[in-house]
């Protein structure tokens, strides 16, 4: 892997340009929906501006912010597990991280325990898939890339596997909600702990940009710079197992989004993490937002699962970045 020289000015004019996208996607997922109502209407003193308030502040905000959050979490776990696996086509939802989350998060539900009992069920469950992939693909780092996948896809069916026999033991109350979940959705989503965890996440994997750098090279020249693999692994271990859990217990089961952005940034941007990792952290909320609005409008006033809108335009979008990696 090389690094191009990381210049203050092209960091800078990265993350406005993708903070200027992030403010006009946030003001048209806020304008749009099965109603006509805007925000300016909430201080126009019109007999609407009651059911604006509502519909705006209690339904639209809540949901962006909630796309917002979960987008920046898939995008950073994705980040650290192809730094962690020297993969670029590692992802929480192909190597089998986020069915992880979700076999351990329907447990919890059938259970019924609490939010937090169904948050550390998540966690525990992508912590596992993670590292039965890093045993299974070689704890070396030298499996072959087509060794990891088809680890990561065995695993991905299994958890599938797994889910949809927790489904079938589910009663009939809630068997819909849980499947419907599972497709992705972000209505009624709690972006608090997501937010909270995402900025966290990024203050602590930042300052070690420098060392991640190191650790995506090649294991010869990282080993000869004096790195410290092990402890930075644990991290990466346990940062990309909880952005996967909370993303898929704050929104369900949404994939390509930790695919997609690590790669096109990459092609844009470079390889130096600390750009990359605050770039895929602002670009994943931007493009979980977009398919969130198409899912919110396609067919209103019906509305989508956003899983299956990231699924629909994820997978033409990566087939492109691939064959343009080819070239």
């Amino acid at each position: 892997m090389t690094l191009s020289r990381l210049t203050p000015q092209k960091a800078l004019a990265t993350l406005a340009v993708l903070l200027l996208v992030l403010l006009c996607a946030v003001l048209t997922s806020l304008c749009v929906g099965s109603t006509s109502l805007r925000p300016w209407q909430l201080w126009n003193g019109s007999p609407e501006a009651a059911l604006a308030r509502d519909v705006v502040l209690e339904l639209r905000l809540p949901r962006t912010l909630a796309a917002l959050a979960v987008g920046g979490l898939l995008a950073l776990a994705g980040t650290l597990q192809q730094v962690l696996l020297r993969n670029p086509l590692a992802d929480p939802y192909i190597l089998g991280t986020s069915g992880g989350a979700s076999v351990g998060a329907l447990l919890a539900l059938l259970l019924g325990v609490g939010t937090l009992g169904v948050n550390a069920a998540a966690g525990a469950g992508a912590l596992c898939s993670i590292l039965i992939v890093f045993l299974l693909a070689g704890r070396d780092h030298s499996a072959t890339q087509t060794r990891l996948l088809l680890t990561g896809v065995a695993l991905a069916a299994f958890a599938g596997a797994l889910s949809s026999l927790l489904l079938s033991m589910a009663p009939d109350g809630l068997l819909r909600g849980m499947v419907f979940w599972l497709m992705g959705d972000l209505a009624g989503a709690h972006w608090q702990s997501a937010a909270v965890v995402l900025v966290g996440l990024l203050l602590l994997i930042w300052p070690l940009a420098r060392e991640l750098n190191i650790m995506g090279m090649a294991a010869e020249s990282a080993h000869s710079l004096g790195l410290n693999h092990r402890v930075l692994r644990w991290v990466l271990y346990f940062a990309s197992a909880l952005a996967s859990a909370l993303a898929v217990t704050t929104a369900g089961m949404i994939g390509f989004v930790g695919l997609i952005v690590p790669h096109a940034l990459r092609l844009m941007l470079g390889q130096d993490l600390r750009l990359l990792l605050p770039a895929a952290a602002l670009a994943g909320g931007i493009v979980l937002l977009l398919a969130d609005i198409i899912a919110r409008t396609l067919i209103a006033p019906q509305q989508l699962p956003v899983g299956v809108v990231m699924a629909l335009l994820g997978v033409p979008a990566f087939l492109y970045l691939l064959s343009k990696r080819a070239r």
